[in-house]
């Protein structure tokens, strides 16, 4: 009887079974790299109901970040400032300006704007603003330079592993209290010391000198 399948044909499964096996290999690393924080969050910028440019509040004009997100020292949330915050400025300053409708229009009618979050993390991690800012870490270490953006960015990827690499080297992260809020900020050569004398000021008011880098640290 004639042969249905040349030999050739025995080479099939094993050439079906490393393209299987290299198939596999090529999803996990799309997986990995594709589906990873850093790329699908990494830029993000979302299209807020009113043009705010830090790039001319925070920039140019020098606006302290703690005028706007008022409760950053105090409290784990640095809240989005209401509309009244901005009509303190904006009563006399573009009263008339076509671009600031619907933050005079919240103002009178007590409707809020609708902001959307940035840098926005699940709801089972937790993150507290007043902690990193006591500990001496500032703004710009999470957000960036946000003063040199017209529009908000997400710079840093913040997820699980890229905090744990700051909790468990957080010394370039440290400056100075009165740099906190300064965008511009970068580590020099004096971050050792500027390190050991934060932890001595910690351990003096009995406050955790190391951040945690266990699961409670975040997951509580």
């Amino acid at each position: 009887m004639a042969q249905i399948f040349s030999k050739s044909a025995n080479r099939v499964p094993a050439v079906l079974g490393i393209g299987a096996a290299l198939a596999g290999l090529a999803a996990l690393f799309a997986i990995w790299y594709w589906f990873s924080p850093e790329y699908t969050d990494v830029g993000y910028r979302p299209v807020q109901p009113v043009a705010y440019s830090h790039a001319l509040h925070a920039g140019e004009l020098g606006i302290d970040c703690r005028y706007c997100h008022s409760t950053v020292e105090r409290s784990p949330v640095a809240i989005v400032p209401a509309t009244s915050v901005c009509m303190n400025c904006h009563q006399l300053v573009g009263r008339d300006l076509a671009s600031l409708e619907l933050v005079r229009d919240s103002a009178t009618s007590g409707r809020r704007l609708r902001w959307t979050r940035v840098h926005d993390l699940p709801d089972y991690a937790r993150f507290d603003h007043s902690a990193h800012l006591a500990a001496g870490v500032g703004c710009s270490s999470c957000h960036g330079d946000v003063e040199a953006m017209e529009v908000v960015t997400q710079v840093e990827p913040l997820s699980m592993g890229w905090c744990l690499e700051c909790h468990r080297d957080p010394d370039p992260h440290l400056r100075p209290a009165d740099r906190l809020t300064d965008t511009k900020w970068q580590p020099s050569g004096e971050q050792a010391a500027l390190a050991t004398e934060i932890r001595g000021r910690r351990e003096a008011a009995g406050l955790p000198i190391a951040p945690p880098v266990d699961c409670t640290g975040c997951h509580q």
